[in-house]
C-alpha cells in the first residue's frame, strides 16, 4: 500500500501544478512541470520506483522490473491522484481557463507522434537511468526525467497539449484545458510509446535482462560487465 500512495501522492502534485500553470497561464509552466516531477521522483523513488505514469509502469513491467500484480493498482492510483489534482485545480483557480486544446485532421496526426515520441523518450530515460545495477552510483535520475518532461513541454506542448502520461492526460481533460475527445489519442499515443521505449531497452542493454518473477518481485540477472553485479529490489520497485 505504500508504493500505492506514493504513486498518487507524486501524480497529484505533478497533475496539480500541470494544471495550476496552464490555468494560470504562468509563463515559466514547462520549468515547473519539469521541476515537481525531479523533485516528486527523488522524494518517492526509494518507495514506489516513482513512476507517476502508467506509461512509464507499463514500460517499467516489460523491461520487467515491475510484478504484475502491481501494474493496475500503480495505474489506479496514478489515475486517481491525478483527477483529485485536477477537481482541487478547478477550486484554487477560479478564473476561467484558457480554451480548451483540441486537434483534428493532421494536427491530430501531429499530436499523436508528438505524444508518442516525447513518452518514449520519458520512458526510455526512465528504465536508463533508474533500473539498471548501475544506478546506485549516480545521483542525477530525478533530474534527467524531470528535464525530459520539460524539454518535451517546450518542444510538443503547443503540438499535443503536452500530456505524455494517461494519468495527466485524465487530470487535464478533467480541468477542462483539453476536450475529452482527445482522451483516446494520449491513451494510445503514450501506451504505445512506453512499449516501444521497453522495447528499445531491453534490445541496447542485453546484459540487463531479468529472470521470472520471485516472491520478492523480478530479480535481475547481473550484467557480467558490471564490477558488481545486480541487487534484487522489492516487488514493483525500479532501482532507487
Amino acid at each position: 500500500m505504500r508504493k500505492y500512495i506514493t504513486e498518487l501522492i507524486g501524480t497529484f502534485f505533478l497533475v496539480i501544478t500541470v494544471c495550476g500553470t496552464v490555468m494560470s497561464k504562468a509563463p515559466l509552466a514547462p520549468v515547473a512541470i519539469g521541476a515537481v516531477l525531479a523533485a516528486m521522483v527523488f522524494a518517492g523513488g526509494h518507495i514506489s520506483g516513482a513512476h507517476y505514469n502508467p506509461a512509464v509502469t507499463l514500460a517499467v513491467f516489460l523491461r520487467g522490473r515491475l510484478a504484475a500484480r502491481d501494474v493496475l493498482p500503480y495505474m489506479g492510483a496514478q489515475i486517481l491522484g491525478a483527477s483529485a489534482a485536477a477537481a482541487v485545480a478547478r477550486l484554487i483557480f477560479t478564473a476561467p481557463p484558457p480554451p480548451a486544446f483540441h486537434a483534428s485532421g493532421g494536427q491530430l496526426l501531429a499530436a499523436f507522434a508528438a505524444e508518442l515520441l516525447i513518452t518514449f523518450a520519458l520512458a526510455y530515460v526512465v528504465l536508463s537511468v533508474a533500473t539498471t545495477v548501475h544506478h546506485p552510483d549516480n545521483s542525477f535520475y530525478g533530474l534527467a526525467i524531470g528535464f525530459t518532461v520539460m524539454a518535451g513541454a517546450v518542444t510538443m506542448g503547443g503540438v499535443s497539449g503536452g500530456a505524455f502520461n494517461p494519468a495527466v492526460a485524465v487530470g487535464i481533460s478533467i480541468a477542462g484545458l483539453v476536450t475529452w475527445a482527445m482522451l483516446p489519442i494520449y491513451f494510445v499515443a503514450t501506451l504505445v510509446g512506453g512499449g516501444l521505449a521497453a522495447v528499445a531497452f531491453r534490445a541496447l542493454n542485453p546484459n540487463h535482462a531479468v529472470s521470472p518473477d520471485t516472491p520478492d518481485g523480478p530479480a535481475e540477472v547481473p550484467d557480467r560487465q558490471s564490477a558488481g553485479g545486480a541487487r534484487r529490489t522489492g516487488a514493483g520497485r525500479v532501482k532507487i
